[in-house]
């Protein structure tokens, strides 16, 4: 896959912050020596660790060059670091572990998730959000014409592009047992979008983006017209001309025992 494209992703920035400050609130930590932020994309999640524990060492990790230069040009101060998270490890136990957005990328959760947990400081956090949207009329429709000629035999397995999430409960269950407390939960967001152009620009800095990358650029243009043309139909226009994009994310935060 193709690097990730900064400046496509900060156009939705304050819609993408939302749920990561929101995790953020619901961590249980009055202050934190070190804090992780694993996928930090171009810095904006990163930028809330710091506000909330101004002493602590924040570092930040993506694979992502593109990413990595645009967050440090928004954090100087802040450390950032070339990792994939599949095979991070931390130097010492952090006490936050905040992956927002991120680990929907990387498949194996039932070992990646109690990894993570384990790598912990006691009494350490580890807080994750992660788009639940696979089932969403955007992502239904991403496989639906990658699926199609003369896509097809280029893009390959849609299915394939995003790992698949465990139900919440299960989650829970993977932490429960080694934490002191786990709080999960799920909430849909509903984004009033311009137009159906604005839903796929959204999409392409983040879910679509496997799938124009493995298309030569004439078969781009043909695949994000059809998509385009199946999302206007998906999204019809509300009293106000705008689109309603409904985007579930799913939320887990918990907390090693002491």
């Amino acid at each position: 896959m193709l690097d990730w494209n900064p400046a496509l992703y900060r156009r939705y920035e304050d819609e993408r912050t939302r749920p990561a400050r929101e995790l953020l609130a619901r961590v249980p930590l009055s202050a934190a020596t070190r804090a992780v932020d694993l996928g930090c994309g171009p810095g904006n999640s990163t930028e809330l660790l710091v506000q909330r524990f101004p002493g602590a060492e924040v570092i930040g990790t993506d694979n992502s060059e593109a990413m990595l230069k645009s967050a440090r040009e928004r954090l100087p101060a802040a450390r950032f670091e070339l990792s994939d998270i599949a095979s991070w490890q931390p130097e010492s136990p952090p006490d936050l572990i905040y992956a927002n957005a991120s680990l929907q990328w990387v498949p194996d959760h039932e070992t990646l998730v109690p990894r993570l947990f384990a790598a912990l400081a006691p009494g350490g956090v580890l807080a994750v959000q992660m788009p639940d949207n696979r089932e969403e009329a955007t992502h239904r429709l991403m496989r639906e014409v990658a699926s199609e000629a003369p896509w097809a035999e280029r893009i390959g397995d849609a299915d394939g592009l995003r790992a698949l999430l465990l139900p919440l409960a299960g989650y829970y269950d993977l932490l429960a047992a080694e934490a002191a407390q786990v709080d999960v939960w799920r909430t849909a967001y509903q984004h009033p979008m311009a137009s159906a152009a604005a839903i796929v620009e959204w999409v392409r800095g983040t879910g679509l983006k496997p799938f124009v990358d493995r298309l030569p650029t004439d078969l781009q243009a043909s695949y994000l017209a059809e998509y385009e043309r199946r999302v206007d139909g998906a999204y019809p226009a509300r009293t106000d001309g705008k689109r309603l994009l409904a985007f579930p994310r799913m939320f887990i935060v918990a907390q090693r025992k002491p």
